[in-house]
C-alpha cells in the first residue's frame, strides 16, 4: 500500500492531495501545527488517514515529531505562512518565521524522512505564483517561493535518485479565499478563461510524484497566466 505523507494537509489545497490520495486507497498522514487539527480532519478524511502535530516553524521539533513514521512513498509540503509583510511596513518576526517554515522547515522535513524513503519515493514542494507575479505585500512569499525553485534543484542532487520537483499554483477559483470574489481580475487575461481549480492542482500534484522522468523542475499550473 502506497504511504503518502501530506505536510499541511490538515487545509487547503494539502487537504485536497491527502483526500484524493486516502480515495484511492494509499496509507495517508496529513499533518498540522496542533494534534487536535490533525486527528480531527484525519477523521474527517477517512480511509486509514491518520494526523501527527508537526510545526515547520520550530525546526528542530521536526525530526521528534516525524519519529513514528516509517516509510515514505509521496512526501508532499504545502505548509506556508502568507502573511502580509511589505518592505514599507516590514514585520520582521513575521518574515523570519515565513522563511523558516518555507525553506528551513522543509529541507527539515526531507532530511529527517530520506532515510525511510521507498527505492521510488519522490518529493512535491508547493511554491505559488508569487514568484513570478509578486502583489502589494508579498514581499515575503515571494522570496521564499522563489527560494523553493532553488531549494527543488540542490535536493534532488542531494537525495538522487529520489524525485523533487516544485508546484506553483495560480489563484485557484473554487478555494474558500476565492470562489464568492466575482469578477477576479486574473480571469480576462487568462488564456483557459478562467481560474484554475482545486483539482487541477492536485492531478498536477499526482503527476509530478508519479511520473518518474520528471525532477528538479518548477510546474505553474495558472492556466497560462503567466504568457500575458
Amino acid at each position: 500500500m502506497t504511504a503518502s505523507i501530506i505536510v499541511g494537509g490538515s487545509s487547503g489545497l494539502g487537504r485536497a492531495v491527502a483526500q484524493r490520495f486516502a480515495d484511492r486507497g494509499d496509507t495517508v498522514i496529513i499533518t498540522s501545527r496542533t494534534a487536535a487539527r490533525a486527528d480531527t480532519v484525519a477523521a474527517e478524511i477517512g480511509g486509514t488517514t491518520r494526523g501527527l502535530a508537526v510545526d515547520l516553524s520550530r525546526p528542530e521539533t521536526i525530526a521528534a515529531a516525524l519519529v513514528d513514521v516509517r516509510t515514505v512513498d509521496n512526501l508532499v509540503i504545502t505548509a506556508i505562512e502568507q502573511g502580509v509583510n511589505s518592505l514599507a511596513d516590514f514585520d520582521i518576526a513575521e518574515a523570519i518565521k515565513t522563511v523558516t517554515i518555507k525553506l528551513v522547515g522543509c529541507t527539515e522535513t526531507v532530511r529527517t524522512l530520506r532515510d525511510r524513503f521507498t527505492p521510488g519515493a519522490s518529493v512535491v514542494l508547493f511554491g505559488g505564483l508569487a514568484k513570478e507575479r509578486p502583489y502589494p505585500g508579498s514581499t515575503m512569499v515571494t522570496a521564499v517561493n522563489g527560494g523553493i525553485t532553488g531549494l527543488v534543484k540542490t535536493l534532488a542532487v542531494e537525495i538522487a535518485p529520489h524525485r523533487v520537483n516544485a508546484i506553483h499554483p495560480g489563484v485557484v477559483g473554487d478555494t474558500p479565499k476565492w470562489r464568492d470574489v466575482p469578477d477576479h481580475p486574473h480571469i480576462p487575461r487568462t488564456p483557459i478563461g478562467r481560474l484554475v481549480a482545486t483539482s487541477e492542482v492536485v492531478d498536477a500534484t499526482d503527476f509530478l510524484l508519479r511520473n518518474t522522468g520528471v525532477n528538479a523542475h518548477d510546474l505553474f499550473v495558472d492556466g497560462g497566466l503567466l504568457v500575458t
